[in-house]
């Protein structure tokens, strides 16, 4: 048998330890909300909607062709509290409807949450198709307007935009333009799904359902925290590789 010199162990392990402990409060912090003063003033505004004449038109994606209806153009800005990506592994509901063309949805905060910063203290996630908002303080959730939330269903089929899409996080804050659109299927059975058209519903039916024309991440959130993601993980490969590189001698 053997083991590893004693410095160089001690060394690895107190980078691997750094590196650890860095990586947890790097990927805790990276999805913090920012304070209400470090966001853009665009962000106050309420989203801009008009109708729109256009007839539908196909897109295809995963190999489905989809119609989609526009109702209305639809321009958006907003501070990102819950995400979901369509693709991760758990979420076999798209998957079964053969949805390919709902890459993300993204929940967001507006206009008067965005202007108080009645938005920090409360608690977000997202499920395959809804945002959740909680919190055990009645003051907070008196502040919080549900009529300036809302969870957005984005569309698309271009690849570099898709990519965009999928690269956003907790934190950071979006603006879009596009259009609120039904959209549908004939593969299998049949798929078809709709979009809200007003701010003030809530429950099934409530979220907007958007072709993405435009995108961008105005603001990224927590940038220090993902830029030492990689330094922690950094700290961790120099912790392997020191301990791989260590000669070995023999135990009594």
């Amino acid at each position: 048998m053997g083991r590893v010199s004693g410095r160089g162990s001690r060394i690895g392990h107190l980078l691997m330890l750094c590196g650890s402990v860095l990586l947890a409060l790097s990927l805790w912090r990276s999805e913090s909300l920012p304070e209400a003063d470090q966001l853009d003033p665009l962000l106050q505004n309420e989203p801009v909607q008009y109708p729109v004449y256009l007839p539908p038109f196909q897109a295809t994606a995963g190999g489905v062709t989809y119609t989609i209806k526009p109702l209305a153009q639809y321009e958006l800005w907003g501070l990102v509290v819950s995400q979901h990506d369509t693709s991760t592994w758990w979420n076999w509901i798209h998957a079964a409807w053969n949805d390919h063309l709902n890459v993300m949805d993204l929940c967001v905060v507006f206009a008067e949450n965005a202007e108080r910063g009645a938005y920090k203290g409360l608690d977000y996630s997202s499920g395959q198709f809804q945002c959740f908002v909680q919190t055990h303080s009645d003051r907070l959730w008196q502040a919080f307007s549900m009529r300036a939330l809302a969870n957005n269903h984005l569309l698309a089929d271009d690849k570099a935009l898709v990519r965009r899409l999928r690269g956003v996080r907790v934190g950071d804050q979006v603006h879009l333009t596009g259009y609120l659109s039904e959209y549908s299927h004939q593969v299998g059975g049949g798929f078809q799904r709709g979009t809200s058209l007003t701010r003030d519903d809530t429950g099934n039916g409530a979220c907007e359902t958007v072709y993405v024309q435009q995108f961008e991440v105005l603001h990224a959130g927590g940038r220090p925290w993902r830029v030492l993601i990689y330094v922690a993980l950094g700290l961790i490969v120099l912790a392997l590789v020191r301990w791989l590189r260590q000669p070995f001698r023999a135990s009594s």
